[in-house]
């Protein structure tokens, strides 16, 4: 099996890659962030590392890119004023208009609660539950996180289970649970 730095070698083999794996990178990001802007610079970032250090097995580069991708998601969101400007942005967007104070503080609680709930769960859970939002199948969520395919929506039923619970726990309630 050819390496990845040997598939890597030519800029079309770089391509053809970038083409089959930037759409569902994108679109995890996207989920993730919340922001289709910062989820596609985080995208390129995570393809500059893969031209700039390719992993050595290329077995899995799915799964690779995702990770990468996340990890540099949630360097991302650990920058406070990003983490404002983005925040405030998404709320306004929401609403198609300037939002109000109160709406702002809402978003921006709905959106520190749903990630603060999905650090709690496990790595596991908490990947199928972004890559699904994301937009990905079964089939897709399979390949980049090596569960069996026939297991994705058991893994997914339970992760969302999980998921509700701590929101519930979390916030005292069930209004506004996502999932």
């Amino acid at each position: 099996m050819p390496t990845i730095t040997g598939r890597l070698a030519g800029q079309t083999g770089f391509r053809e890659l970038f083409d089959c794996y930037y759409p569902v990178i994108c679109r995890q990001l996207t989920c993730l962030l919340g922001n289709r802007d910062a989820a596609e610079d985080v995208a390129q970032e995570t393809f500059i590392k893969l031209y700039q250090s390719p992993p050595r097995e290329s077995s899995n580069l799915g799964g690779w890119l995702a990770r990468v991708s996340a990890n540099l998601a949630y360097n991302h969101l650990r920058s406070a004023k990003s983490r404002r400007c983005r925040e405030m942005g998404a709320g306004q967007q929401a609403a198609g208009r300037e939002a109000g104070p109160e709406e702002v503080l809402i978003r921006d609680e709905e959106v520190a609660l749903t990630r603060q709930v999905l650090e709690l769960l496990p790595e596991r859970d908490r990947a199928c539950l972004l890559l699904k939002f994301s937009g990905m199948s079964y089939a897709e969520i399979a390949r980049v996180t090596g569960i069996k395919e026939n297991s994705v929506g058991t893994v997914l039923a339970r992760a969302r289970a999980k998921f509700k619970r701590e929101y519930i726990r979390l916030k005292g309630s069930d209004d506004g649970v996502l999932l």
